[in-house]
């Protein structure tokens, strides 16, 4: 390691990640990096105490999303959202765009477009199936 390197103020990696707001917790953000989900210049990261510096680069597996983070400066306390978002760059890249039309093969979890009128009867179009086919009609 340089001098220059030597010089560039360090921070661990789990209260970093506390300070920049991805976490509640400090304790969340040591299970976050234990368990794996977080890479440091391309390097699984399982010690929470890998110190990180301004430069590196951040892969964390974060509420189901995959982010990409460059570290900036290291923080100093855990202030509001806005001072914490000057800790990193998001050089994640933005999400694939929706298909429009919806439907089957759409996103996971989203309703199916129907055309209106078709899908399940109401319960009045189905009394007036049953009293049409009892031949009350």
């Amino acid at each position: 390691m340089s001098e220059a390197e030597s010089a560039l103020p360090v921070q661990r990696i789990d209260k970093w990640l506390w300070y920049a707001r991805l976490v509640k917790s400090r304790s969340l953000a040591q299970k976050l990096v234990a368990g794996g989900h977080v890479r440091v210049n391309r390097d699984k990261v399982t010690a929470a105490a890998k110190p990180v510096r301004a430069g590196d680069v951040l892969t964390v597996a974060v509420a189901q999303r995959i982010r990409i983070l460059k570290v900036l400066a290291p923080g100093e306390r855990r202030g509001p959202a806005p001072e914490a978002e000057r800790l990193y760059e998001d050089l994640t890249p933005p999400p694939p765009p929706r298909d429009s039309a919806g439907g089957a093969g759409g996103e996971p979890g989203a309703p199916a477009h129907r055309a209106p009128g078709s899908g399940r009867p109401t319960k009045r179009e189905r009394r007036e199936t049953d009293r049409f086919r009892n031949g009350e009609g």
